[in-house]
């Protein structure tokens, strides 16, 4: 099992800005970020394909949020600037396994390993 270690989430107030990390331990062809409130279903966020480094964002990320990767590290970042109380959630990244050629990233089920969730909180 590859194990994906999330960090970087907390408590700021609207308009500050958070980043978040996601460490595996293997080679990845995507990583996504995804966030999920009590009583809502799990949203896209953002992803990245590990070769290439294409870039996709959903409609609420777009222009705040930036998604990087560091190849040698094997880790994603997620930086979240111009926090809004809606996106308090927490936030899950994902990567899909070497070998896989993801068609739709914005889909949850093109990832095999998922990480422990980090809670982001943001105050009005």
């Amino acid at each position: 099992q590859v194990q994906l270690v999330e960090s970087g989430g907390g408590l700021v107030q609207a308009g500050d800005s958070l980043r978040l990390s996601c460490a595996g331990s293997s080679a990845m062809s995507a990583m996504g970020w995804f966030r999920q409130s009590p009583g809502k279903e799990r949203q896209f966020v953002s992803a990245i394909r590990w070769s290439g480094g294409s870039t996709y964002y959903a409609d609420s990320a777009k222009g705040r949020f930036t998604i990087a990767r560091d190849n040698a590290k094997n880790t994603g970042y997620l930086q979240m600037n111009s926090l809004k109380p809606e996106d308090t959630a927490v936030y899950y990244c994902a990567a899909a396994a070497l070998g896989w050629s993801p068609e739709d990233l914005r889909s949850s089920h093109e990832y095999h390993y998922w990480g422990q969730g980090t809670q982001v909180t943001v105050s009005s």
